[in-house]
């Protein structure tokens, strides 16, 4: 099924991928074909309601869900363990629950090093309402892989995220890092959701396709061979429809030394799943994500340069690109570009910004066309260095496109944002759209993994019906019980 909304958190710049090569524990040997499985219990919320396709519901109540990761956190004891946290949600509010590999029925052991949670995407993978949750662990050591990596499916019920089932590596000796980015998508367009799932230490993707049962595995696997480069690794996968043709296509990033860049390489989907022998080179960048932002029926491509000028292509502070779909595939030849000195966007244009250092789509104003937030976590603000901004840049009124016009500009000294601006909060250091109270206006997730030395935090920020801001509360390590040991990092990554 084609998503308006996926992107992934890149885990280059983040300090998860940093932690992986401490990864020092062994974990349970992954068992049983393509998955092993095991069983537990989450929170649950009943309130019926109708959730638009484009989220995630889990529990199944009719409510939007999503996932933020702390993959940084201690868990009894072990640095860099990684955790999860689950924000379910309602008519009347949110609630919570914390996922580790620690928790009943959850596969695996929390270890130091596992960086549980170092990315994640979501799907109803086994096809029975609930949507469920594939999460990485690229820094786990499986028997004598030392950083192997591992993911794991965790199931959804009326119950939440109630139980898991690892994901057998293919290539269990290659100490690559398995997991490191990972994404979903119908890739073949039978109408079941299929698994992409990298590594930082390989050129292949491997895809798992659709059909899984909890206890049999995956229909088949195929394993792709990527534009990237050898020696650095897949750093990003994402998903979405560019040609139209109602097969999930796969934006794979990596580093292409040929340019000395972040590449974006296009991999279309087909009856029979990816193929690569379609296979395009995309505008140089990190972030992706992708959706129809003109509404012409082809979902268009937007990449995020946050780095500075000196790199060819780039622009001081970071930037943007959309990259529009045709019947063809992505058009190199239509290309907007966003940057904070664009017209009607708030701010300027200066070094070390990093605008474009996340992004995502999604309906804020509840209008009807998408629009586009962009974090840019080294923005300096009064508070200090590296405080932290996002942007709102709204999709026009006769559905032709984002625009910066009336561009909406969000920091943590804005009323009704909680908190306040602190050198090194790094407030936009992942962004989330999802209308979790299902108003038909989605709220902006914002992370700022900086916050309280590290530790890290979700600000929720509404936009009321006239476009005013409404009061919230932030998420921090203890709202949801994480150790505040370390550098928890919550709100690096949320689940698209």
């Amino acid at each position: 099924m084609t998503r308006h909304a996926k992107h992934k958190r890149t885990p280059e710049p983040s300090p998860a991928r940093i932690r992986l090569a401490t990864a020092t524990a062994a974990a349970a040997a992954l068992t049983g074909g393509l998955l092993a499985t095991s069983a537990g219990v989450a929170a649950a919320d009943e309130t019926p309601a109708g959730v638009s396709q484009n989220d995630a519901d889990f529990n199944g109540d009719g409510y939007a869900d999503t996932v933020a990761s702390a993959s940084g956190a201690y868990v009894n004891g072990h640095a860099n363990a990684g955790q999860l946290a689950v924000i379910y949600g309602g008519a009347t509010g949110n609630h919570y629950a914390t996922i580790s590999q620690n928790t009943a029925g959850i596969p695996g052991t929390a270890e130091a090093g596992d960086v549980f949670g170092g990315d994640s995407a979501y799907g109803d993978f086994d096809g029975d309402g609930f949507d469920d949750v594939l999460v990485a662990a690229p820094g786990e050591d499986v028997g004598t892989d030392t950083n192997g990596g591992t993911a794991a499916i965790l199931w959804g019920s009326a119950g939440g995220l109630t139980s898991g089932t690892t994901v057998a590596d293919p290539r269990p000796t290659s100490h690559d890092h398995f997991g490191g980015p990972v994404e979903a998508g119908d890739f073949d367009g039978d109408g079941k959701d299929d698994l992409a799932i990298g590594a930082f230490g390989s050129t292949k993707v491997d895809v798992f396709s659709g059909g899984f049962t909890r206890t049999g595995g995956a229909a088949s696997r195929t394993t792709l061979s990527t534009g990237v480069q050898t020696g650095d690794g897949i750093n990003s996968l994402h998903s979405g429809d560019a040609n139209g043709d109602g097969k999930d296509d796969l934006i794979v990033n990596g580093y292409d030394p040929s340019d000395n860049l972040n590449a974006n390489y296009w991999i279309p989907g087909s009856d029979t799943g990816l193929a690569t022998a379609g296979s395009q080179k995309l505008p140089a960048g990190i972030i992706t994500d992708l959706g129809d932002t003109d509404e012409d029926g082809y979902d268009d491509i937007v990449i995020g340069t946050s780095w500075d000028s000196g790199i060819a292509g780039a622009t001081t502070g970071g930037s943007v690109y959309v990259v529009h779909g045709t019947a063809s595939g992505p058009s190199s030849g239509d290309t907007e570009k966003f940057t904070q000195n664009t017209s009607g966007v708030p701010g300027s244009s200066e070094t070390g910004d990093a605008f474009g250092g996340e992004l995502d789509l999604g309906d804020v104003n509840g209008d009807g066309h998408l629009d586009l937030v962009v974090g840019a976590p080294g923005e300096n603000l009064t508070g200090g260095a590296n405080a932290g901004a996002a942007t709102v840049l709204y999709g026009s009124a006769d559905g032709s496109g984002i625009t910066g016009t009336g561009a909406l500009f969000l920091e943590q000294d804005n009323a009704y944002v909680p908190n306040t601006s602190e050198k090194n909060d790094e407030f936009g250091s992942d962004v989330h759209l999802d209308d979790l109270n299902h108003d038909g206006r989605d709220e902006i997730l914002i992370g700022a993994d900086g916050e309280n030395g590290y530790n890290g935090a979700v600000y929720p920020v509404k936009v009321n019906a006239d476009g005013t801001l409404a009061a919230s509360s932030g998420i921090y390590t203890s709202t949801l019980g994480i150790s505040a040991s370390g550098t928890p990092v919550l709100g690096g990554n949320f689940t698209d």
